[in-house]
């Protein structure tokens, strides 16, 4: 019964959908303000009905109904109660239902919120939030549905994939889905400003904030499934520029764009043009992400789906909303006037600067990831493109990224002087120079690009840091007056501050993990050793637990330095009965930002097993950076002027432009 409740409210969100797509829009061009304001009452009520089918899902996980295909096919009876309800979301039907849950949550969201934006303009969005909503509904409906019963009740489920059965399942999935849903509230500002012809700084200032909303979930979501598959896979990496990987990393790099456009869009009323094609290309490339997870046209361990039915549904999507959406700009493009113009030397001209290295990126981004599907198609050959490929054309565009960052902030609208600017950061260039020789003089044999990136991170960490001393103006001012300047600058300040203080310490995490770590392997029995980073780890025997739905072989490493033993890592392998198939559990130790990895592979008939060891230096950078970044995009959403957003219009002004 709680199943059919969950499938009736899911076609009932469909009718709903329905009526926000057509009754909102058939308002705004007709003016009738009953109809616009239809679109506020569907949208929220269309989010209560996913709110209830997702719920009557979750519940039927949680008393393993069987009964349903859905949860036979990923649950387990004897499986923790976390992850009976992070099942939900760990396969193809359950996540799209939560990707729908939180497009609706978006559409509600901007219905209930954003009451300073005018009638005509939120209708519009509503309305195309609602075709995006509705052919997802349809899609689940006809080729995904979750709720669908199986003829005969099974005693028991199949198990949920073992790697998914972690913590960070519960934490990644939600957080990236907000980052890919986020940004089609601005695809759909985008698509109704080329509607009604209207595109000024406002609008601007509209979308700003919810860009940034969702490029905060992203940049959270990436990272956390960065370092689940650290621990969790037993590979001893953190980013294998796998296809799924890409596809969310894609529109996180146009996202980025997206929000620096918009600020000068907002700021000087410029780069109409390319802020809307961004709003259009970045949530265009989340629904690429979401075809390459799920049609299985590509090959990783993320994919969820191999359906050519389902394939083919979502490809036809993406053909009606990105080809749509890009068509619709075609003919609005001309129309559109390019705004305050500025000098290349300027705050506008960095930014720009940023954006057109973002893109170009990406591009590289989007060939090594779609080449092989394409050559595939033309000739049958099977490649993959791995991170050679990846490394050499994506490492050096950042550079040039890098260098600027610490320039924009301190560079005048319109037009500015690159001498002052230079000189106002030549302690940060000297502190940089200065880590780049200690980098070469302690590393010895280190590699010598690894130093001058080592010197890059410092650059962009102090350069941030620079910007808000300038602001403070220490020294020329005593301390507490610096610090009454500190804390009256805007929030915005503050959060640019710290999320490119983030991509510094970013960068010296990957330089870390990358160049000055160290990795050993053997087929040890009990009593052997390995030797690294000056740690003698040694195989103490092994033991089997039982769990509560695995049975888990542990292998006991003791850990010396100095000939004296610190502790005991338990790296283990896990077999989970249900499913049939095997984990391997790694067991780390950390030592200030640095971390001592150790895993187990199979072992032989003779006892053997093998055993493999890193030492992973300055590792934890690589993701507290980008935490940084997260907290600095929350922390702007937090200025005044992004809460409030555009300046609320009289009701003359209102109606007048409702005209």
């Amino acid at each position: 019964m709680i199943a059919e409740l969950g499938h009736y409210a899911l076609v009932l969100a469909l009718a709903l959908t329905l009526v926000q797509s057509i009754v909102p829009f058939w308002g705004a061009r007709t003016g009738d303000q009953v109809l616009m304001a239809s679109g506020t009452s569907s949208s929220i009520a269309g989010f209560l009905a996913l709110c209830i089918s997702f719920a009557a899902l979750t519940y039927s996980y949680v008393i393993s109904d069987f009964s349903l295909a859905n949860v036979w096919q990923n649950s387990h009876s004897d499986k923790p109660m976390l992850y009976k309800v992070t099942g939900v979301w760990g396969n193809h039907e359950g996540s799209m239902l939560l990707w729908v849950l939180i497009l609706t949550l978006f559409s509600a969201m901007l219905a209930a919120f954003a009451t300073n934006l005018p009638s005509r303009l939120k209708a519009d969005v509503l309305a195309v939030q609602g075709w995006v909503t509705l052919a997802f509904l349809l899609f689940i409906l006809f080729t995904s549905n979750p709720f669908e019963r199986l003829p005969q009740i099974p005693a028991e489920g199949k198990d949920l994939n073992p790697i998914l059965q972690d913590i960070g399942l519960a934490i990644h999935p939600p957080l990236l889905y907000v980052g890919y849903v986020g940004f089609s509230l601005t695809f759909s500002f985008a698509v109704a400003a080329m509607i009604s012809g209207r595109i000024d700084g406002a609008w601007a200032r509209y979308v700003r904030p919810w860009a940034l909303v969702a490029w905060v979930f992203l940049t959270a979501g990436i990272a956390m499934g960065s370092y689940w598959a650290y621990y969790e896979l037993g590979w001893g990496g953190w980013w294998f520029w796998d296809p799924v990987e890409n596809a969310s990393f894609m529109p996180w790099l146009m996202g980025t764009a997206l929000i620096h456009s918009a600020l000068v869009m907002e700021k000087r009323d410029a780069l109409k043009i390319w802020t809307i094609l961004l709003a259009l290309l970045t949530f265009s490339l989340s629904l690429l992400g979401t075809f390459i997870v799920r049609s299985g046209v590509l090959t990783s361990v993320h994919s969820f789906a191999s359906d050519p039915t389902r394939g083919i549904f979502i490809l036809g999507i993406l053909l009606i909303f990105i080809g749509g959406s890009l068509a619709l700009f075609a003919m609005r493009a001309n129309a559109l006037q390019q705004g305050g113009l500025f000098q290349p030397i300027s705050r506008e001209g960095a930014l720009v600067f940023n954006n057109l290295f973002l893109t170009v990126s990406c591009m590289t981004v989007i060939l090594g990831t779609l080449y092989p599907l394409f050559l595939e198609a033309i000739d049958g050959s099977k490649i993959s493109v791995g991170p050679p490929y990846f490394n050499l054309t994506f490492g050096p565009l950042m550079i040039p990224i890098l260098l600027v960052m610490p320039l924009g902030p301190l560079m005048s609208w319109k037009r500015s002087d690159l001498l002052p600017v230079l000189q106002r950061l030549y302690f940060v260039a000297g502190a940089s120079l200065f880590c780049i020789i200690l980098a070469l003089a302690f590393t010895h044999d280190g590699p010598v690009l690894a130093s001058l990136a080592i010197g890059l991170g410092v650059w962009v960490m102090l350069g941030s840091v620079a910007e808000l001393v300038q602001r403070s103006g220490f020294p020329k001012v005593n301390v507490q007056t610096a610090i009454a300047r500190l804390k009256g600058l805007p929030r915005s300040t503050w959060g640019t501050a710290f999320a490119h203080f983030g991509v510094g310490l970013m960068v010296l995490g990957i330089v870390g993990a990358t160049a000055f770590s160290d990795e050993k392997g053997i087929s040890a029995l009990k009593g052997d050793t390995i030797e690294i980073a000056g740690f003698t780890l040694t195989h103490a025997g092994s033991q089997r637990e039982q769990g509560p739905n695995y049975v888990q072989d542990t292998l006991l490493v003791s850990v010396k330095r100095g000939g004296v033993e610190e502790l005991k890592l338990t790296p283990a392998k896990r077999f989970y009965t249900g499913h049939g198939t095997a984990t391997t559990e790694a067991s780390i130790k950390t030592y200030w930002f640095s971390q001592l990895y150790v895993s187990v592979g199979d072992t032989d008939e003779e006892g053997r097993t093998v055993l493999r060891a890193w030492w992973k230096s300055q590792v934890l950078f690589v993701w507290l950076g980008p935490i940084l970044m997260a907290f600095g995009g929350c922390l702007s959403l937090t200025d005044r002027r992004l809460r409030v957003g555009a300046p609320k219009t009289s009701k003359a002004k209102r109606a007048l432009a409702n005209a």
